[in-house]
């Protein structure tokens, strides 16, 4: 139960883009070179941020750039890009408790209310960092 590293990647290849998008044709080939990631994680990454609109890539040449002010992108756009159901996952029921057990039949319900609580304040703290922040962070450390 974890965000995944498919979205520390895609920050990775953000940063990245931001950079040297402007000067230089940033292609997953590129990005795999400097993520440490397979050519392939990356185009599925690259997909999944150009249909969100975070990202726009030309055809036939290639090279990604963004698409959108780093304000508009946040760390909740760009998980949820890549894993639609991320916060769900990051917080699980375990499936099958026992219909017979009075703690098993009811444990769904009396964890919903406080899961439900943690996912909302996830969210809005996701919501709550943008790329324009963690590009500040990363010139301020370089």
């Amino acid at each position: 139960m974890h965000i995944s590293t498919k979205c520390s990647i895609a920050i990775h290849c953000l940063i990245f883009i931001n950079e040297y998008g402007e000067t230089q044709k940033v292609t997953s080939n590129l990005l795999s070179l400097s993520t440490g990631s397979n050519p392939v994680t990356i185009r599925n990454i690259i997909s999944g941020l150009k249909k969100e609109g975070i990202l726009s890539v030309k055809f036939g040449t290639g090279g990604a750039t963004l698409s959108c002010p780093l304000e508009d992108i946040t760390l909740y756009r760009i998980c949820n890009a890549l894993e639609p159901d991320f916060l769900n996952k990051l917080i699980g029921i375990h499936a099958a408790p026992s219909p017979l057990c009075p703690i098993g039949k009811n444990i769904h319900s009396v964890l919903d209310a406080s899961y439900d609580g943690i996912r909302d304040a996830l969210q809005v703290s996701l919501q709550s960092v943008s790329m324009k922040e963690i590009i500040d962070n990363y010139h301020k450390l370089t």
